[in-house]
């Protein structure tokens, strides 16, 4: 059964972090967790907040070309958890008005000045291809095209 971008968005209500996969300027690929805050409604778009002194900016400056994975936790009575790979392309932003839609409570644990945080920025990642596994089930979404 082929999932439906919005079933896939249901299962990552419950996923806490996600890892954002960069290619650095060695060629190697270099992976960080990044809080999802459990504030998903995934259409295909996926929002962090970073400092633009980071590697992960450089890299992502360079090579905007990024890949997302999340793992749920594993069900009841042995059930295998849920994955998932995003392949997409990311945007830096750096849009006071948009940091104000995507702040979320608890994000000052980082960030004490709120959005007002000298340096701060979102990353949003759009997404191209989502590939899924959910015990035995398994397949491939072509995400829509957004600009």
């Amino acid at each position: 059964m082929t999932r439906t971008l919005e079933q896939l968005s249901e299962k990552m209500r419950d996923i806490d972090f996600a890892f954002l996969s960069t290619r650095t300027s060695g060629g190697a690929i270099a992976a960080r967790p990044m809080s999802n805050n459990r504030e998903v409604d995934y259409t295909g778009d996926a929002w962090f907040f970073a400092e633009d002194t980071t590697r992960m900016v450089s890299d992502i400056e360079a090579d905007p070309n990024v890949g997302l994975t999340y793992q749920g936790s594993a069900g009841f009575l042995g059930m295998r958890p849920f994955f998932l790979a995003v392949e997409g392309h990311a945007t830096l932003i750096r849009d006071k008005a948009l940091f104000a839609d995507h702040w979320t409570r608890g994000l000052e644990r980082w960030w004490p000045d709120g959005i007002d945080t000298p340096g701060l920025l979102l990353i949003r990642v759009t997404g191209e291809r989502a590939h899924y596994w959910d015990g035995e089930d398994e397949g491939e979404l072509e995400l829509p095209r957004r600009s």
